[in-house]
């Protein structure tokens, strides 16, 4: 009874400290909520799986023994057992129905995700730990009038300039890559030819930077954003993926890395997903105070991941009062709850309408 009433003691305690703490140094949003624009919103960052039922894609045996996979399906509402019996293309459905569920968003442009490949210009299924081809992407996204093809090619790939055509007439809006895990140097002059391509077609590169710590293993190297000079000399339009807010190169973080090129490249862009991440607190409230950003950042959600525990309004209780943070967590629909806290913590409207612009995405 003792121990039970000195926890109690305990916890009302340390409720009036947080109380007290919030009080001293509440600061509301980084900027006054502005309303969401007038046209539908795209959401340029929307990743879906495939277990190889119905279609080509795969996830590594390693990723799939790991913890962290059933907890990314269950981000989508579904299990492996109904992807089995359903097939591959019930994540996208699942998304979709999302979409068209949400009051805010009109669209999304849904990855697909190329592996690495070897010596010989083929795909290494023992490298690649996640393969969502684009023939898949391309063709589910076409049943949906609210989803969009964003294409992932490997630019090691022999046939990659064929293949950057053919993404280009089945809709693709951009092209992915995650250099980390793709095994992609961003920076070689072996793939010029590739970005070429890319700014002959007008289609945007959006390549993760940063650390890589969702997969079992990555070169993080890769994910060096000063090794996207490279295609952004060539005027390729590169949109960096979560602003290089992860990790370190040469002793210097890489958000400070990136912050350096806007002022040199007009054709240099960076999205907003993940930085609501509770590992990147703080990163989103720095982002849209810095000049060198204005103008240049867009809407994405990171989705599934911002379905999961890493995002939570209750991370921001001195930007959020007590009322905003209970109201945005009652928002069933994942994609609406995610534009609630962007807007509630300042995000201006001028991002959330970008993705739209500057993919040139027309509606179906």
């Amino acid at each position: 009874m003792k121990l039970l009433r000195r926890l109690i003691y305990t916890l009302i305690i340390i409720f009036i400290i947080a109380l007290t703490l919030r009080f001293i140094f509440f600061k509301g949003p980084v900027l006054p909520p502005q309303a969401l624009p007038t046209s539908p919103i795209i959401d340029m960052h929307v990743h879906i799986a495939g277990l190889g039922y119905g279609s080509d894609s795969f996830v590594s045996d390693e990723m799939k023994k790991g913890y962290k996979f059933d907890y990314y399906l269950n981000a989508f509402g579904i299990t492996r057992e109904q992807i089995e019996q359903h097939g591959d293309q019930l994540v996208v459905k699942k998304v979709a129905q999302l979409i068209e569920q949400s009051q805010q968003i009109g669209g999304a442009v849904i990855l697909a995700m190329d592996g690495v490949i070897d010596k010989n210009g083929l795909l290494d299924k023992t490298k690649t730990q996640v393969y969502i081809p684009n023939d898949f992407v391309a063709q589910q996204t076409a049943k949906y009038p609210s989803l969009y093809f964003g294409a992932s090619i490997n630019p090691y790939r022999p046939d990659a300039l064929a293949l950057l055509e053919q993404a280009k007439q089945q809709g693709a809006v951009l092209i992915k890559w995650i250099p980390n895990i793709q095994h992609i140097d961003p920076a070689d002059e072996k793939i010029i030819p590739f970005y070429k391509k890319l700014k002959e077609l007008n289609l945007p590169l959006l390549s993760h930077t940063g650390q890589e710590r969702s997969f079992g293993s990555a070169i993080d190297e890769y994910g060096d954003p000063q090794r996207l000079r490279l295609p952004l000399s060539l005027g390729v339009t590169v949109i960096a993926g979560h602003i290089a807010t992860t990790g370190e190169t040469d002793q210097q973080s890489n958000y400070q890395r990136i912050l350096e090129m806007f002022d040199e490249y007009p054709n240099l862009y960076a999205d907003i997903s993940s930085l609501t991440q509770i590992n990147k607190l703080g990163y989103l409230n720095t982002a849209l105070v810095e000049d060198k950003l204005k103008g240049r950042l867009i809407y994405g959600s990171d989705f599934p991941l911002n379905n999961m525990v890493l995002v939570s309004p209750y991370y921001f209780p001195l930007n959020l009062t007590l009322n905003q943070m209970w109201q945005i967590t009652k928002i069933k629909n994942p994609f609406d709850r995610d534009i609630a806290l962007k807007q509630a913590l300042g995000m201006p409207a001028n991002i959330f309408d970008q993705s739209r612009s500057l993919l040139a995405i027309e509606y179906k």
